[in-house]
């Protein structure tokens, strides 16, 4: 007998996806607040390391914190564990570069770079669709990132230049990550993955110690263990999200984030969009969406073809 899927309800993990969404942008904007002074490589640390008591607790919960954590594939996961940690540090670095809308707007770039990726390393079929479609994002990443590389007419300073490769670079890590993830979710439990992401990038950034760190004032520290503390609750709310309904339902929703990074962009930091800025990220958000709509499309024709080859069908 095959298992028995949990009952579908989409509202329910629509509902978790925008509140991890939301959870994510505020994080960003708190790291955001201390960028100028604390460095990257600690608030990595900050942000793993306070984010694994959220997730222990929510796994004892689940009661899955004593079969759930234990691995067959270590080296997969420590691998994941170092493209995600620099992901992390080239983003955070980022930010105290760029507004947080235009960060945003180049880290939908990964999901982009992961269909390429996920083609190159993986052997997964690529078709013309979506090679279209990952065409139409890059051209509004570099829409994106063009007025922050134009430094010969004096439009964009060396900081912000830094500022937009380094988020870039993030966001071609974090597409090497998830085609880590890809590979783990065969053979590894979901919590295991959380689990030890967050372990191997606490131990990562250490490795970051003697080249700066600083000792935070009170209110950084705070800041600093809140955004780690929210990053937990943000990934539980995620992978509790998909729990609830389809993939191809709950992904579009990550785009939201635009909207709320440019509230509070605009109300917190006085970051006014550009509209180069909002027309490259249109393109962005609309080539993931054609992305999503193609790969749910495919998995109903497999899902209907899997079904009229079985035994019943």
């Amino acid at each position: 007998m095959q298992p028995t899927r949990p009952p579908q309800r989409p509202l329910r993990g629509i509902t978790l996806k925008i509140l991890s969404v939301i959870v994510f942008i505020v994080m960003s904007a708190l790291i955001k607040s201390v960028a100028q002074h604390v460095p990257p490589g600690q608030t990595v640390f900050f942000r793993s390391l306070f984010a694994i008591p959220v997730i222990v607790v929510w796994l004892a919960l689940r009661r899955e914190l004593r079969g759930g954590l234990g691995t067959s594939n270590p080296l997969g996961h420590v691998w994941r564990g170092v493209m995600g940690t620099l992901a992390m540090g080239l983003g955070f670095a980022g930010l105290a570069f760029l507004p947080l809308p235009e960060v945003t707007a180049i880290s939908y770039a990964g999901p982009l770079l992961t269909v390429i990726f996920a083609a190159m390393f993986l052997g997964e079929e690529v078709r013309a669709f979506r090679i279209s479609a990952v065409a139409l994002g890059i051209a509004g990443v570099m829409i994106v990132l063009w007025p922050r590389l134009s430094l010969t007419d004096g439009t964009a300073s060396h900081t912000e230049a830094l500022g937009a490769m380094l988020v870039l670079g993030a966001a071609v890590f974090a597409a090497l990550a998830q085609v880590f993830v890809r590979k783990l979710v065969d053979g590894e439990k979901t919590a295991a993955i959380v689990f030890w992401f967050s372990t191997t990038a606490t131990v990562l950034s250490l490795a970051t110690l003697p080249y700066g760190w600083v000792i935070p004032t009170a209110r950084e520290a705070a800041i600093l263990v809140l955004a780690g503390l929210l990053g937990g609750v943000g990934q539980i709310l995620l992978t509790s999200s998909y729990r609830e309904a389809d993939a191809s339902l709950i992904a579009p929703f990550d785009y939201a984030s635009m909207l709320f990074s440019l509230a509070i962009g605009y109300a917190v930091f006085d970051e006014a969009p550009t509209l180069t800025m909002l027309a490259g990220a249109a393109l962005i958000i609309a080539a993931g969406i054609l992305i999503i709509w193609r790969e749910r499309k495919l998995g109903l024709e497999r899902a209907r073809q899997r079904k009229a080859m079985s035994p019943g069908g």
